[in-house]
């Protein structure tokens, strides 16, 4: 028979001699005791003249003395916020006026724009315009002072100085201008040809006159660029007159002048006679062209000539082409400087293949080669 098992009541552990100490509740009040008493002891030296006056029953001088100090700090408060809202309006006012003037900048930078843009389309290579100026966008890209501050002269003086080189680049413009226009007009006017150039078609203005009024701006900046733009309108007038002007060469290719204008050994009979023109000795079939702007009022053969073209220029001047071997334009045609209209040959009273080329007024020869080297000169003048 199994036994069964015994279950034994398991003795309790014998308990620990607890160790002498400081309970943790004595501990506690007597650490915050020692730190209120150190506090008191600091704020006693702080304050004690104060303490002093208040055991000795001025406490009415006590409490006017700090309401004495409380009002000092309060006037040097609202004295320091008074000081920080004037400066802040003075920058506002400065940085108020610096928009204004970066407007009249932003629209005189597009003005003379418009300008250069005229300019480079006739030719006259200016000063580099200035970099479009800040929008108002951009503030962020002004110059700041240390304190984080707008550096308001630093901008100023930015901003006047691309308005002076926005003014140079103007004036530039129209330097340049005028001073090719009196060009043209003084060698044109060499070889017998009036200019005419616009004088006031930018002269309608008017209106009553009345007295100026205090506060409004005046407009220099308009009546510079309106200046500037007359100065660009004559000149382009004496740059196309120029194309009216038989002054250039009516030949291409490889070509020597063979005979000047006026008496000469006649190759023919050998004696004395005057010569109408010019000849360019010159490969037969060579292109000719028209030495100026005009209508073709002659195609055909003449004595003496031969093959012969006639045009008739502004101004009444008329040029001729002669000893042609073939003829590319016909009467009534509108041609351009440079325009073919006819080929180099030796018809009619001709030794060689030569163009024999003539200025006329008021159907008399006049000498070809100071036209010629009055183009020269104007082509030089041009670039």
């Amino acid at each position: 028979m199994r036994s069964q098992p015994s279950f034994a009541r398991s003795k309790p552990a014998p308990a620990r001699p607890r160790a002498p100490g400081i309970r943790p509740a004595l501990f506690y009040g007597m650490f915050t005791v020692l730190l209120a008493g150190n506090a008191l002891t600091a704020t006693a030296f702080l304050l004690a003249p104060d303490i002093s006056r208040l055991y000795n029953g001025q406490t009415e001088q006590v409490v006017e003395a700090y309401e004495d100090r409380i009002a000092q700090l309060r006037v040097e408060v609202d004295r320091l916020h008074s000081r920080s809202f004037a400066q802040a309006g003075d920058i506002n006012l400065q940085l108020q006026e610096l928009s204004q003037q970066q407007e009249v900048l932003t629209e005189q930078h597009q003005l003379v724009q418009v300008l250069v843009d005229k300019a480079d389309a006739l030719g006259i290579d200016t000063a580099a315009l200035p970099a479009e100026p800040l929008s108002s966008d951009q503030a962020d890209a002004l110059p700041v002072t240390p304190s984080g501050n707008p550096d308001i002269d630093a901008t100023a003086l930015a901003l006047n100085q691309m308005m002076g080189e926005t003014q140079t680049a103007m004036t530039a413009i129209a330097d340049a201008a005028t001073q090719r226009t009196n060009g043209i007009v003084s060698e044109l006017s060499g070889i017998g040809i009036n200019v005419a150039l616009p004088d006031g078609d930018l002269e309608g203005v008017g209106g009553p006159l009345l007295p100026p009024q205090p506060g409004e701006p005046d407009q220099p900046m308009v009546d510079d660029a309106n200046a500037v733009m007359t100065a660009l309108l004559r000149y382009k007038a004496a740059r196309d007159s120029i194309d009216n002007a038989p002054v250039h060469m009516p030949l291409t290719g490889q070509f020597r002048q063979s005979s000047g204008f006026g008496n000469r050994k006649d190759p023919f009979s050998g004696g004395r006679g005057f010569h109408a023109g010019l000849d360019f000795a010159a490969p037969s079939g060579s292109i000719v062209t028209a030495a100026a702007d005009g209508e073709v009022t002659f195609v055909g053969t003449k004595s003496g000539y031969g093959n012969l073209v006639e045009i008739t220029h502004a101004g009444g001047l008329v040029t001729r082409y002669g000893h042609l071997s073939a003829f590319l334009a016909e009467v009534g045609q509108k041609v351009r400087t440079g325009t073919p209209i006819a080929k180099v040959g030796s018809t009619g009273r001709s030794t060689g293949p030569h163009l024999h080329f003539e200025v006329r007024r008021n159907d008399a020869a006049i000498d070809p080669s100071n036209f010629l080297k009055a183009g020269k000169r104007l082509l030089a003048l041009l670039g």
